[in-house]
Parts: C-alpha cells; sequence; structure tokens
C-alpha cells in the first residue's frame, strides 16, 4: 500500500514538473519539508543522512527505486571524489528546495485542493535560475523513467476527494454561532453571568426609544409654533384649511406616533422580558452546579438590613441611599409601589391606616415572581392568589406585632425582597402616611411619631423622596409637600407623583391645574421629575394587569396628552419606575464610596477605644459572649455529678432532720412518753410513725431533696472562679438558674417508692450492736440538747433577765415579765412537790396557783398559767430525758437479752435509733435518685433554657449589658457593613 501511494506521489510530483518546463522556476517539489521527503522516499532516512557506500548506484538515492524502471541508460559512476561531490549535492538540493515536498503533502491531505491552488502558489516562488546547476539532471528526466499517465489515471477525481473531505461550510457556520453565542452581550453570555449584567443593554435599548420619544415630542412642538405663526399668518391670505384643523391634524399625528412607538417599545419589552425569564430559568436549573454571585441590589440591600439593626433610630446618620415613599394617608402610596413591584403585596382598607411602620422593599431581577422576608426562608408565590393573601396576611401580622402597647405605629422596619422578571432593580422604603389630626383608638402622638418616622428617612442627603399626592383632593389640603420641602428645599433628590389622574380629570373643573401640578408650579417644592399615574379603578380586587391596561387606555385617551398638557414621558407607572431606577443608581454610584469611608473612620475609632479601655480582652460580641457563658453554665452542671455520695447524704440527712425533728418530738415522742408503761409507748409510737410515714414524710423527704438539689446548683453558680470569674455573666447565670428551677419537676413516683422503703425501715427495732446504741443514744442527746436549749431560751424571754444580767447590763424586767417570774416560781413549786405530775395541769391546780399569786398581790390569768406550765414543764422533762440517756448507756445489755427492768426501760432509745436509721436509708434513697435521674434532667433543663435564650435577642441584650458589650456589638457591626459595603463597592466597578 505504502509503495502504491509513494509511486502515486512521484507521478504527481512529475507530472507538475513538466507542466512548468515553460517556467525558469524551481519545482514546488523542491519546498518539501524533510518530514515529507521522509514519507515520500522511505529508503531515505530523515533525521540522519549517512555517507553511502561507492559501490551503490545512483538509483539507491532516487525516490522512484521500488518503481518498476523503464530500459535506460544510468550514469557510469567513478569511485572516487566526484562521487563524494554529487552526493553532496543532492542533499544540499534536497534541503533548499522543498516546494515538491509542499506539493506531496497538499497531494494526501487532497490532491483537488492541491491542483486549484497550484498556480497561485507558483507565481509566490522566487527565481532560483541561478540555482538551477545545483539540482541533478536525472531529476528533469523523471518523466522518461515513469509513466505518469497511468498514475493520474489512478487517482481519484475531484468530486470523490471533496465527499471523503469534511464539510467546512458546517464547521464554519458552527464555529459562527459558538462565537456569536459567547460573544459579549449575547444570550449565551447572559445565561453564564448574574442577572443584573444583562441590564445595562436593555436600558441603553429602552433609553433610546425614550429619547426619541422626547425628540420627536420636541420636534412637533417646534411645528406646534410654526402652524401657531402660520395660523396668524393665514388669516391674512384667507386660506382654506383653518389654523385648528392643522393643530389638531398635527396633534393626531402625534398621538398616533406615540402610540405607534409605545406598542413598539411593549413589543420589545415584552419579547425581552420573555427571554431574560429564560435565561434566567436556565440559569436557576444549574444554580446546583455553579455558584451564582449575588446581585448588586442583593448585596446592597444586605447592607442597609444590617444598619437597620444596628441602629433603628439612625443615630449613626448613615447616608446610604433609599427610595423613601411618603404621602398623605390614602393618597396611594402602597398601590404605587404595588405597581412597581407588579403585585398586590401590601394590606388593604378603605380609609384606615394600614402602613404602621416602615416596609423596606427590594426589588430585584429573578426568573421567577416571589416574594421572601428576610428572617425567613419561605418563598410566596405572587402569581398565586393564596399567596398573596398569605403574604398580605403576614405583613398586617408582622406591623401588629411591632407596634409596642399605647401606641399606632412603630419605628421598627419590616425588610422584604421582591424578586420578578423585568423588576427595576432598587430599595424603596414605605413609610405610614401623614395625618393632620388624630382620631378615636389612636395614640395621642400618633403625628407626631409619623412626622418624626419621616423626617428620619428623608433628612439622609442622599435619600431620594418619592413624593406621593391624591389628584382627587384640592391640592391646598395637601401636608406632604410643605414636609419634603422643609427636607429637600432645592428639589435636588425629589420626584413628585400625582395618582389618581382619572378621578382629577372628572372632578377638577379646570385641567390647567393638573398642568401646573405637574410642571412644578402649584406647590412650593421643587423636584427632580414630575410624573402622573393612575394606580386602578378603587377596587381592591384589581390585578395588576387589569390596573396597567386600564393606565394605558387611559392616558391614549385622555385629553391631558392630546393636548399636549403631560408629556409622554411623564406619564404611567412604567416611565415612573424607570426614573426612579436611574435616580437610585445614580445616587448610590455618587455616594457609596464617601459612606464607605466613613465607617472605615468610624471602626478606627471604636478600635482605638477598645484598645484603651480593654487592652488584654478579646473584642467578643453578645453573641460570643452568650456562647463562653453557656460552656460555662453546662460545666457548672457537669460539675454536679462530680458531688462525692457521702456529701450528698451528709446534706440530705441533716436537712431532712431539721425539717421533721419538731414533728417526732411534739407528736410522737412527747405524747408517747405520757403513757404509763413500755407497751403502751410502744404502741403509740407505732401507730404515730404509721400515720406519719403515710402522710407527711415522704413529701418532706422529697421537697427537701428538690432544695437540696437547688442549693448544690446554685452554689455552683455563684460560686467565684477567682481572678478568673466575669462579672458581665452573673445576670444571665441567676436568669438561667431560676428559668431551670421552675421548669424542672421532681419525678411523682419517687414518693411511692420512697414510702415503701421509709416504712420497712421504721418497722425495725432490732439494734445488732453496741455501737448503733451508743449512736442512737448520741442521737437521742444532741436532739434533747437543742431542744432543750431553745426552751430555756422561750422561757428567758417570757420572764427577762436573771440577777447578773440586771446587775451587770443595767436593764430590768417589764411588768409581765415579773407575773410571768412569778407564776413561773409557783409551778417549779408544784413540780417539786410531784415529780411524776402529768403533762397537763388540772383546772383545780390552776385555780390554787392562780390565789396563791393573787395572796401575794400578783393578778394572773388563768391562759397566762397554763402557757407558762408548757414552757416550765417541757425544761423539766427534756431534763429528765437526758438524764435517761445517761442511765441508758448501760442498757444494751438487758436490751440485747430481753431483761425486764423498770428502772431501765429504753424504748425511747430504740425510738431515736428507728428514726436515725430510717434517716439513713431516706437519704441515700434520694441521693441514688438525684445522681442518676435528676441531675441529669436538670443538665437537659439547663440546656433547654439556654436554647431557648440563644433565640431570644431581646433577652440577650437584657442579660448581658455594660459598656463592653456594647463597644464589641458596635465594633463588630461596623466591620460587617464595611466589609460588606467594600464588597459591593468592586462589584459596582466590575459592572461598569
Amino acid at each position: 500500500m505504502w509503495r502504491t501511494r509513494a509511486a502515486a506521489a512521484c507521478v504527481i510530483c512529475r507530472s507538475l514538473a513538466n507542466s512548468s518546463c515553460g517556467i525558469k522556476r524551481k519545482s514546488p517539489l523542491q519546498n518539501l519539508h524533510l518530514v515529507f521527503r521522509s514519507i515520500h522516499h522511505p529508503c531515505y532516512p530523515s533525521s540522519k543522512f549517512q555517507r553511502p557506500p561507492l559501490r551503490i548506484s545512483i538509483q539507491q538515492f532516487s525516490s522512484l527505486n521500488r518503481l518498476p524502471l523503464h530500459k535506460t541508460k544510468l550514469l557510469n559512476v567513478k569511485h572516487g571524489y566526484q562521487s563524494h561531490r554529487n552526493f553532496w549535492l543532492a542533499r544540499l538540493a534536497s534541503r533548499l528546495l522543498k516546494v515538491r515536498y509542499l506539493i506531496l503533502g497538499s497531494a494526501v491531505g487532497g490532491g483537488y485542493t492541491a491542483k486549484k491552488t497550484y498556480e497561485q502558489w507558483k507565481d509566490m516562488m522566487p527565481d532560483l535560475e541561478d540555482y538551477k546547476w545545483i539540482v541533478p539532471d536525472f531529476v528533469w528526466e523523471l518523466d522518461e523513467l515513469v509513466d505518469f499517465e497511468k498514475l493520474l489515471k489512478a487517482l481519484p477525481d475531484a468530486d470523490d476527494l471533496a465527499k471523503l473531505l469534511p464539510d467546512f461550510d458546517k464547521i464554519g457556520e458552527s464555529l459562527a454561532s459558538l462565537k456569536g453565542f459567547l460573544s459579549p452581550g449575547s444570550p449565551g453570555e447572559t445565561a453564564f453571568r448574574a442577572t443584573d449584567q444583562g441590564y445595562d443593554n436593555d436600558k441603553q435599548f429602552k433609553k433610546g426609544l425614550l429619547g426619541e420619544l422626547i425628540l420627536l415630542q420636541q420636534q412637533i412642538q417646534q411645528h406646534e409654533e410654526e402652524a401657531r405663526r402660520a395660523a396668524g399668518f393665514s388669516s391674512q391670505q384667507k386660506r382654506k384649511v383653518s389654523d385648528k384643523e392643522k393643530i389638531d391634524q398635527l396633534q393626531e399625528e402625534l398621538l398616533r406616533t406615540q402610540l405607534k412607538y409605545q406598542r413598539m417599545l411593549e413589543r420589545l419589552e415584552k419579547e425581552n422580558k420573555e427571554l431574560r425569564k429564560l435565561v434566567l430559568q436556565r440559569d436557576d436549573k444549574g444554580i446546583h452546579q455553579r455558584k451564582l454571585k449575588k446581585s448588586l441590589i442583593d448585596m446592597y440591600s444586605e447592607v442597609l438590613d444590617i444598619l437597620s439593626d444596628y441602629d433603628a433610630s439612625y443615630n449613626t446618620q448613615d447616608h446610604l441611599p433609599r427610595v423613601v415613599v411618603v404621602g398623605d394617608q390614602s393618597a396611594g402610596k402602597t398601590s404605587v409601589l404595588e405597581m412597581i413591584a407588579q403585585a398586590r403585596i401590601f394590606p388593604r382598607g378603605s380609609g384606615e391606616m394600614m402602613t404602621r411602620s416602615p416596609v423596606k422593599v427590594t426589588l430585584s431581577e429573578g426568573p421567577h415572581h416571589v416574594a421572601l422576608f428576610k428572617d425567613s426562608s419561605r418563598e410566596f408565590d405572587l402569581t398565586k392568589e393564596e399567596d398573596l393573601a398569605a403574604l398580605r396576611n403576614e405583613i398586617e401580622i408582622r406591623m401588629r406585632n411591632s407596634v409596642k402597647e399605647g401606641c399606632t405605629v412603630s419605628t421598627e422596619t419590616i425588610s422584604l425582597s421582591v424578586k420578578g422578571p423585568g423588576l427595576q432593580r432598587m430599595v424603596l422604603v414605605d413609610l405610614p402616611g401623614v395625618i393632620s389630626t388624630v382620631t378615636s383608638g389612636m395614640a395621642p402622638d400618633t403625628k407626631e411619631t409619623i412626622f418624626s418616622i419621616s423626617k428620619a428617612y428623608m433628612q439622609n442627603p442622599n435619600a431620594i423622596i418619592l413624593c406621593i399626592q391624591d389628584g382627587s383632593v384640592d391640592a391646598e389640603r395637601s401636608i406632604v409637600t410643605d414636609l419634603v420641602s422643609q427636607m429637600d428645599p432645592q428639589g435636588k433628590r425629589t420626584i413628585f407623583v400625582l395618582t389618581k389622574v382619572d378621578l382629577a380629570e372628572k372632578n377638577v373643573a379646570s385641567p390647567n391645574r393638573i398642568q401646573q401640578i405637574i410642571e412644578g408650579k402649584l406647590f412650593p417644592m421643587k423636584a427632580l421629575g414630575y410624573f402622573a399615574v393612575v394606580t386602578g379603578k378603587g377596587n381592591s380586587s384589581e390585578s395588576i394587569e387589569s390596573i396597567k391596561e386600564y393606565e394605558e387606555e387611559f392616558f391614549q385617551n385622555s385629553k391631558l396628552l392630546k393636548t399636549s398638557m403631560l408629556k409622554a414621558h411623564q406619564v404611567t407607572t412604567k416611565n415612573l419606575s424607570l426614573a426612579v431606577s436611574d435616580c437610585f443608581w445614580k445616587m448610590v454610584r455618587e455616594s457609596v464610596e464617601q459612606q464607605a469611608d466613613a465607617f472605615k473612620a468610624t471602626r478606627f475609632n471604636l478600635e482605638t477605644e477598645w484598645k484603651n479601655n480593654y487592652p488584654r480582652l478579646r473584642e467578643l460580641d453578645r453573641n460570643e459572649l452568650f456562647e463562653k457563658a453557656k460552656n460555662e453554665i453546662l460545666d457548672e452542671v457537669i460539675s454536679l455529678t462530680q458531688v462525692t455520695p457521702k456529701h450528698w447524704e451528709e446534706i440530705l440527712e441533716k436537712t431532712l432532720w431539721e425539717r421533721v425533728s419538731t414533728h417526732v418530738i411534739e407528736n410522737i415522742y412527747l405524747p408517747a412518753a405520757q403513757t404509763a408503761n413500755s407497751g403502751t409507748f410502744n404502741t403509740t409510737v407505732d401507730i404515730k410513725l404509721k400515720q406519719w410515714t403515710d402522710k407527711q414524710l415522704p413529701n418532706k423527704a422529697v421537697e427537701v431533696a428538690w432544695e437540696t438539689l437547688q442549693e448544690e446548683f446554685s452554689r455552683f453558680m455563684t460560686e467565684k472562679k477567682g481572678k478568673e470569674h466575669d462579672d458581665i455573666f452573673d445576670k444571665l447565670k441567676q436568669a438561667v438558674k431560676e428559668e431551670t428551677i421552675k421548669r424542672h419537676k421532681w419525678n411523682e413516683r419517687a414518693e411511692d417508692s420512697l414510702r415503701v422503703i421509709q416504712h420497712n425501715a421504721l418497722e425495725d427495732r432490732s439494734i445488732s450492736d453496741k455501737q448503733q446504741w451508743d449512736a442512737a443514744i448520741h442521737f437521742m442527746e444532741e436532739t434533747l440538747q437543742s431542744r432543750l436549749k431553745d426552751t430555756e431560751s422561750v422561757i428567758e424571754d417570757m420572764v427577762g433577765p436573771d440577777w447578773k444580767k440586771r446587775w451587770m447590763h443595767w436593764v430590768g424586767r417589764t411588768k409581765e415579765q415579773n407575773i410571768r417570774n412569778e407564776t413561773k416560781n409557783e409551778l417549779e413549786k408544784l413540780i417539786k412537790c410531784n415529780e411524776d405530775h402529768p403533762a397537763y395541769l388540772a383546772n383545780d391546780e390552776v385555780t390554787t396557783v392562780r390565789k396563791n399569786l393573787e395572796a401575794r398581790g400578783v393578778a394572773v390569768d388563768p391562759c397566762l398559767i397554763k402557757d407558762t406550765w408548757h414552757q416550765i414543764y417541757r425544761r423539766y422533762f427534756l431534763k429528765s430525758a437526758l438524764n435517761h440517756c445517761n442511765l441508758c448507756r448501760r442498757g444494751f445489755y438487758y436490751y440485747q437479752r430481753h431483761f425486764v427492768d423498770s428502772e431501765l426501760e429504753c424504748n425511747d432509745i430504740v425510738l431515736f435509733w428507728r428514726i436515725q436509721r430510717m434517716l439513713a436509708i431516706t437519704a441515700n434513697t434520694l441521693r441514688q435518685q438525684l445522681t442518676n435521674t435528676e441531675v441529669r434532667r436538670l443538665e437537659k433543663n439547663v440546656k433547654e433554657v439556654l436554647e431557648d435564650f440563644a433565640e431570644d435577642n431581646e433577652k440577650k441584650v437584657m442579660l448581658l449589658t455594660g459598656k463592653r458589650v456594647q463597644l464589641a456589638e458596635d465594633l463588630k457591626k461596623v466591620r460587617e457593613i464595611q466589609e460588606k459595603l467594600e464588597a459591593f463597592i468592586e462589584a459596582l466597578h466590575q459592572e461598569k
């Protein structure tokens, strides 16, 4: 195969050489590169030339060595210098004359193309006639050696070669379409760019059409002036057509031209809107494959949201541009805003105040017409009526929730974002309508509050004021125009909008008043531009499309346009939105860098103040401080699990006995001790212990355990950690502790299980060893001594100080104390006479004591005698019980062997042992419940409280206070604002 191709190529080369015999130029075959030469002559290496043996004939250096040769007379080569010289010359000719190799490559790539372009190449070849001697003679005699006619017939014709070649026309068209798809400004590039970058072309196109309309309007005005002059001249020459008819013809021509351009503009805008929607939808589908950059308006809106959170009262006086929508109540502010947003998104009412707080609306372009709040992920589909109703309801709820009790309006801003195809990019703030009179149901300061809110937004020197005036009422009744003229006396940033022009045209007797308003001659205020719009027929159920159709139909048929009172660019909300958007972005580009520098200076001042006041502390804002406090609180809760069981049981046992000791002594021990024998004592004790266990003891035990847990938790929460303690967390920790304790409830089943355990513990009477016996005696002695000390203190308060205190401290007794002292002495004599006296005085004994005291001149009441007797006998009984404890120290031997000795009946020791054992078992059970269940539940409650506090910003602001917190918070916000402003400025420069 290779031989055949080589032979065919050589035939072509020779035929081309023969065709140029009449021209004294070198053949193009001699220009071929060495690579092609290696292909053309497989036996002739291209990379390295070797010196051939002397005995080889010249045929070895020919490209035709593999072809059948005709009979020819070969040259005799002499061995020696001449043979070497001829070989060197051949190599030099092969290197210098490469044209034939180029032709060979073209033949391989397509003989048809080479033949077609040969004549052009031949004219381009240099004249190599002087170097003809270099080429050997056999090169020019190749036609005698090879039959080129057969080779030419064997080659395919041009049509066959053309079929084998690719369709270069189709490839060129594909490359051209790809180039157009990726060229600047094309739909393909728009699909891979942010939605805002494709806005400029559309905007320039709109500007061009509007410019043509304005130019046409000026030309028609010139025609009108010429017609007026012609009218005066025609009256002299008595023309047939009157001046009025000419003016009417010109006006009709003007209207037809305006309608023509308006329809053309609407058609092109509709097509552009559909195309942009398709592009955005394609871009929206690929959002998961690649991350889109935020649009300019979204970045700018984020900065305004942060500023709103940073300082709702505008104390920082930020001067970032906004479009502030102001107007009298029911002037149509909200309707104008809805027409710009192309959706009925605001609550509506008949004559009542609906806008109760500022609403910031960020308009941007997107594939779908949706709305969402900045603090919510729910999207409202504005093409569905149920979503529109839900959105209006949500806005109304947010407005009412933002209004504090006793107020009518709020300064809190509601942030809403609206996206959709064809929306103009801008940020608008809808303010409550200005009122002249406070009606019933409103707060007394409503009027002043609305004025202050409006002034706070309008005093921003870069804010664009969209002043809305109701055209259906007398202009003299307007309040907002005076307010706007005060804020912007030169009108450099005010756009005036006259609403309800359809009603104004019907009701106003002189249409010239509307013209005076639009031309700025009726009001004292000045403005950048004046617009007239129609926002519907007053029906709340009208759709945006129907309102737009009604507006266009009205202005097409309105006399205001026909008589040139209104210009074409001054009507419809569409032209208004274009003008407002242009002014907004112009103001943004002029002022945003200056505002970024101002925040940079504020940041420097705050950082310097922090370094001077808190050089060793990190700049932790409120959220970071809360997280740090949260970790500390959780660590302290975990510390509860590290409390030793012994510590828990000691605290629980001690606290429980303090709670129940009074009941045990007064209601169980003392009544049982008054019995006659040991059997009655034990029976009384068992009955009273059973009643106590069933009704009171388990509940008291659970209360003690819960209070103990609270005390330990409070101790860990309030305990200072030395130098690392931060007082800034004290209020937060106290609030967390109180809320956790309020939420925590002890397990209800604990009392039932505890009741069984306590009942079984009190049923046991068997003291196993002497150590337990001595412990019970010690426990009884401590209890009785404590009670005796309390009783002595009560008696001292009753009878007054003794003689030592009276002499040493110079204090005396009162009259009542003297009476009680005399009564005490008389009752002590009674006890000494009868040491086995029962606990209660008989009536005759009371009478006897009273008479004895009266005999000494002391008048006493029987109740006083009984009251004094209770304390005297209590002291006597406790002293006797303590003496009995000492006797029972040696009674364990008799108890263990069940000896009956009336002098050593130690049933009271057994009672106190039973109570002591019950306290120990109860403390152990409660400790297990604490460590296994309640501490974990408490930790869970603490985490829930912290999570609730973390979501409640007002709670964090209230609990984390101080100059340090506020300074760190301001510094964080200012840094965030500055960084976002710089990112916005960078994106703005890239768009330019």
